[in-house]
């Protein structure tokens, strides 16, 4: 991981227009391609400012007339391009470490909490609560850059991704995204889709999902472990 103090300013393109006037700022370069940039003012103290997912492009240019050196940061984002071009006025620190698991088998995942691991086993038993028609292919289906919690095929038989969580949140909508977007860089799964599966999925989180096209599924244990039956629900016509 490398992480660069610097005074700097950053424009960016891609879906919007923004520019961040020149102040001290944290970058930060993880190994897998991710990038992101930190300020102590302002925002979220739990936010990056600005931050690209992988697989992204990172390049060093040098400093040209009255042009400070700068870091260009760019992204395919179906057929667009992000990018990020970061001003280096003064870099204050630019330290590299290495950021190896603790033992080799172990990896970087947090091990899901008793819930969301028993949630996956129940929906593993009977993943038609996740969709009509769906049948479990795999659990923890890898990818580059982390287990798809479950990978099912639909009742047309097409692949779905299913990304099971306690609370859904933004995050979780980016993760899977980042999943969907690995996935279809291989032709089998180039119509591959996702569904969101929770005891709760915050409003926010909906909203951003079925803006992507993902499918949201709340669940209880309950139900799924067979304690109750599911709430009749009346529709009116």
């Amino acid at each position: 991981m490398r992480l660069m103090i610097a005074r700097c300013s950053i424009d960016y393109s891609g879906r919007l227009t923004t520019h961040l006037a020149e102040a001290t700022r944290l970058l930060m370069t993880k190994a897998d391609g991710t990038f992101m940039v930190w300020s102590d003012h302002g925002g979220s103290s739990v936010k990056p400012l600005n931050w690209m997912t992988p697989p992204t492009v990172i390049e060093e240019l040098p400093a040209v007339d009255d042009q400070p050196p700068r870091l260009v940061v760019r992204k395919h984002a179906g057929s667009s391009v992000d990018r990020l071009e970061i001003a280096l006025h003064e870099v204050l620190s630019d330290v590299t470490h290495e950021m190896a698991p603790p033992h080799p088998t172990d990896g970087d995942t947090l091990a899901k909490d008793g819930v969301e691991a028993h949630l996956q086993e129940l929906l593993a038993e009977q993943p038609h609560w996740c969709g009509e028609g769906f049948r479990l292919v795999r659990r923890e289906w890898p990818t580059d850059i982390g287990p798809v919690d479950l990978m099912c095929r639909d009742a047309d038989d097409e692949w779905v991704a299913v990304e099971i969580k306690r609370v859904a949140t933004i995050e979780s909508v980016e993760q899977i995204t980042r999943y969907l977007e690995r996935l279809r860089t291989d032709a089998q799964f180039a119509s591959c889709r996702g569904v969101l599966a929770a005891q709760s999925i915050k409003p926010q989180a909906r909203v951003l999902a079925e803006s992507r096209g993902i499918a949201c599924v709340e669940v209880e244990l309950a139900v799924l472990r067979g304690e109750r039956e599911p709430e009749l629900r009346l529709f009116a016509g």
